[in-house]
């Protein structure tokens, strides 16, 4: 007999079918989503499932709610607004219809984790090892992010892979030609203060492009900087134990403190490097000052990888997605097949 637990409910009801449809393939899609997805069309099939079924998120359409709904034993009700709604639906929480599900996702999320305060989602989730794999040079110029970036997209395919920037200058707001409200400065504040809710609080802010997740880089390098080796830990190993992602990728710069520790904690390690002989100058200088400072093991772990250059007119959200078809895309799929 399977004693496996049941994934708990995430409910979509909407009367406009494709919507509901179109929302619940989107979060099938979502590796990261530790929920069982169910949309419904009508409002009475639905009380009739939850009747029998425990729903731990409802996101409901305000055409579609209820009297009945409301006395059902649903632990998170949030309301699908077009704008405006009844003022009897104020005492839910609301996220507007008509914006990305990405958006509409993150704003659930929120929702989600200020009622569950403290309740971690630990009974959720499968219990596993998370691959963290860590890519860092100690020369620039080496397509180091770009060859992240594809890594992350091509790995999301088949499994829950989370991305963090850990440069102190990302760029992503300028390449993305986007605008973050919350991002890494937020989650390395609560993870200085251990904060238990930590989860629910990067859930609400994961960007994604393609099926690669993604937090928002920090805000300021003074950020990266003074987060202490603890912290980074700290928060790796939050996400491990109260997330159900396979693999996390770190995209690791200069100005991480104690970046030789951070280093060592990967399960693998890539290094980007150049031929010309000022670069090879300082990856020697690297590898001798790991073996003076006794951290052979990262050296063990290493794989010097020499990234082809990546060209195109692209910009935006589109340059990134382009990477995965680009003869760097080959050469990470070479890689990984090697």
């Amino acid at each position: 007999m399977n004693s496996a637990k049941k994934k708990n409910v995430f409910a979509v009801c909407d009367t406009e079918m494709e919507y509901a449809y179109n929302f619940m393939e989107y979060l099938n899609q979502k590796k990261n989503i530790p929920f069982e997805v169910h949309a419904f069309t009508s409002p009475e099939v639905l009380a009739d499932f939850a009747r029998n079924n425990e729903i731990e998120i409802l996101l409901i359409s305000d055409k579609a709610m209820r009297e009945e709904i409301r006395t059902l034993p649903i632990h998170q009700i949030v309301i699908l607004s077009e704008g405006v709604h009844s003022p009897t639906l104020d005492q839910y929480p609301a996220v507007y219809k008509y914006q990305s599900s990405d958006a509409v996702i993150r704003e659930v999320m929120a929702c989600y984790g200020a009622k569950s305060g403290d309740d971690p989602m630990l009974t959720l989730i499968p219990k596993k090892e998370m691959r963290v794999i860590g890519i860092y040079s100690p020369v620039g110029r080496t397509q180091k992010t770009s060859f992240a970036l594809t890594l992350g997209q091509i790995l999301s395919r088949d499994r829950a892979v989370l991305y963090l920037n850990m440069e102190s200058h990302s760029g992503f707001e300028q390449l993305l030609e986007c605008k973050y409200d919350k991002g890494l400065s937020d989650i390395l504040y609560y993870a200085r203060q251990e904060n238990k809710n930590i989860i629910y609080k990067m859930r609400s802010m994961i960007q994604s492009m393609q099926n690669l997740d993604y937090l928002p880089p920090a805000a300021s390098p003074m950020d990266i900087q003074t987060a202490s080796y603890e912290e980074w830990i700290w928060l790796f190993e939050e996400i491990e134990k109260n997330s159900n992602y396979e693999v996390l990728i770190l995209d690791i710069g200069d100005g991480v403190a104690q970046l030789y520790q951070i280093l060592d904690h990967c399960s693998e390690l890539y290094i980007p490097v150049r031929s010309d002989v000022v670069s090879m100058a300082k990856v020697t200088q690297f590898e001798s000052l790991l073996k003076t400072w006794d951290f052979q093991s990262v050296l063990a772990k290493m794989r010097k990888i020499h990234v082809p250059f990546h060209t195109t007119n692209r910009t935006g959200k589109a340059y990134f997605e382009e990477l995965v078809w680009s003869e760097l895309g080959d050469f990470v799929r070479q890689l990984l097949r090697g």
